[in-house]
């Protein structure tokens, strides 16, 4: 029996078929399915045409398919463009009272919506009632969580109206088979969370596609996370303010997107020369400056290992799904503190905004780990010379302690040196110092993942939200898939270790320039072939299995 569907709902701007996929999602997650939700939707103002395709399946997944089996079309524009992309025997569903010469199942939305003396918007509601008579879904399955999304007494009538009237087409059981995945959530979602566990006090952000939702979720949910959300003026303010708030004693996190993300780049240089910890979070867009604001693309991992001036290193991690992006959040947090260091998680659009399946095992492994804090003995030296180069910690309003921060080289105490090469020399051996204990946490287990085949010598590296298709693919076609998480300090031991008898190397990035390579290159790891695409669209499942057939030594 098929246990892999994959189904578009879409519509113009402002008719809800973002929150009807949704709906639509977590009726399947509670049928036991895992569920991927990818969502398309342009950069205007008001129109434009949106959609969600929802993929349910009885196996993890985290990558879309070409074929559809059914499209609830909430207009006519939605059936022009996706039609074609139905499977042979795939169902139609449309909104019969906005395209009614269709040839598949028309509800009358519009009409019953009328009928009931709802608002123009709750026709979605209605389109949400038909789809699931169509796939023979038991309302009593359906009917708590349409009373907890949707509410009201008219949005119920209205969609109970719509199942009753019309007729089930095929019968989706439920998955019964795996254990049903507890929770659905957006990488940022995730992002959140995973901060929150690790004991985030403070949040600031200024708005920007597509790592708002950060900002939306934190604010919303601000009483009850304990955390102290901010929108300063502007991306330069967000990244100085977190420093304040971070040298004050408190856990702090920002995040911004690609251009944004650039502007907080001096900052980063301040972050790591004061040694104030900072968790920074990129959701990258595609392409430079603007770039497509609200599709995708991995184009900012050189500039995300690389931001700001001098020598100095920093915690970069890439996570693949909501599940890896909730612990490498809390982990980064925790890190920063711990090595008083920049972090910056590196997420993208399809990854932040996405939808996956989660399980709530993940956040039983985050929590707040203490950092290096002074013993208050003797006199406090902010930038005291140790042996691993980590100074101990102390916050304003400690007895007994001038406690500064600068963004000038510096001697033990803070004060500023210029004259004194010694102390310059001294000072930055004590970072490097830092940075060689932070290069072998970053090369511990867990900094990078091998799947699929493991005794292939055709190995699949791919990074990033890339990395969900490309593991699928990988396990279809019997081949290794090794994904580095980890990006700097680069995992090399971990990484040579994975591709241990490889006789074939195939890189996978979702960028023009195959900038994972070139990071790899500088570690003696040569890709045989790459698969690059930076048409600011995710790879395909079926795009990926093609092209990494036709790339394999034969």
């Amino acid at each position: 029996m098929k246990k892999d569907y994959s189904i578009i709902v879409g519509g113009a701007a402002g008719q809800g078929s973002r929150k009807a996929g949704l709906i639509i999602a977590k009726i399947f997650k509670r049928l036991g399915f895992f569920v991927y939700i990818y969502d398309d939707y342009q950069s205007l103002i008001k129109g434009g045409h949106n959609f969600s395709q929802i993929r349910i399946s009885d196996k993890f997944i985290a990558g879309r398919r070409e074929k559809i089996d059914i499209l609830i079309a909430f207009d006519k524009k939605t059936v022009d463009m996706h039609e074609s992309i139905l499977n042979t025997g795939g169902i139609l569903i449309f909104n019969k009272n906005k395209t009614p010469e269709e040839k598949g199942v028309g509800i009358e939305a519009d009409a019953i919506v009328k009928h009931m003396q709802g608002k123009h918007i709750m026709a979605n509601t209605a389109m949400i009632g038909g789809f699931l008579k169509v796939v023979g879904i038991d309302w009593t399955v359906a009917k708590p969580i349409l009373e907890k999304e949707l509410g009201g007494d008219i949005n119920m009538k209205i969609a109970r109206e719509s199942y009753d009237s019309t007729k089930e087409i095929i019968k989706i059981e439920p998955n019964k088979k795996t254990k049903n995945p507890e929770y659905l959530m957006t990488g940022n979602e995730a992002a959140a969370l995973g901060a929150a566990k690790a004991g985030l006090d403070i949040y600031y952000a200024y708005p920007m596609t597509p790592a708002s939702g950060i900002l939306h979720y934190f604010a919303e949910h601000e009483k009850e996370l304990g955390i102290l959300t901010i929108q300063p003026e502007n991306e330069i303010a967000v990244a100085n303010e977190a420093v304040g708030s971070a040298y004050a004693g408190k856990r702090t996190m920002v995040a911004s997107s690609s251009g944004g993300f650039a502007l907080m780049s001096e900052t980063i240089s301040l972050s790591a020369m004061s040694e104030v910890p900072v968790l920074f979070i990129n959701s990258q867009r595609m392409g430079p400056a603007t770039g497509v604001p609200t599709y995708s693309g991995q184009s900012d991992l050189l500039f995300s290992i690389n931001p700001g001036t001098g020598d100095f290193e920093k915690f970069v991690a890439a996570p693949s799904n909501s599940e890896e992006t909730a612990y490498w959040s809390g982990k980064l947090l925790n890190l920063a503190w711990q090595y008083q260091t920049p972090a910056i998680l590196l997420l993208d659009k399809e990854l932040s905004e996405g939808t996956f399946s989660i399980g709530k095992s993940i956040f039983k492994d985050i929590k707040k780990e203490k950092e290096i804090v002074w013993d208050k003995k003797g006199e406090y030296g902010r930038y005291k010379i140790t042996k691993d180069g980590i100074s101990p910690l102390a916050y304003p309003g400690v007895k007994n302690a001038i406690i500064k921060a600068s963004s000038y080289e510096h001697d033990e105490g803070g004060l500023t040196v210029e004259e004194n090469e010694g102390i310059i020399t001294a000072m930055q051996e004590k970072r490097l110092r830092k940075f060689e204990a932070m290069r072998k946490i970053a090369d511990s287990a867990g900094a990078v993942k091998v799947y699929g085949n493991k005794k292939s010598k055709i190995v699949i590296i791919s990074w990033g939200f890339t990395s969900g298709a490309v593991r699928e693919v990988s396990e279809k076609l019997g081949l290794k898939f090794v994904q580095p998480i980890v990006m700097s300090p680069f995992p090399i031991k971990q990484m040579n270790k994975a591709l241990l008898g490889a006789e074939q190397i195939i890189l996978i990035e979702n960028n023009a320039l195959g900038q994972l390579g070139t990071v790899m290159a500088s570690y003696g790891i040569y890709a045989d072939k790459k698969i690059l695409k930076y048409s600011s669209r995710p790879f395909t499942v079926e795009e990926l299995e093609n092209r990494i057939s036709k790339a394999i030594k034969r």
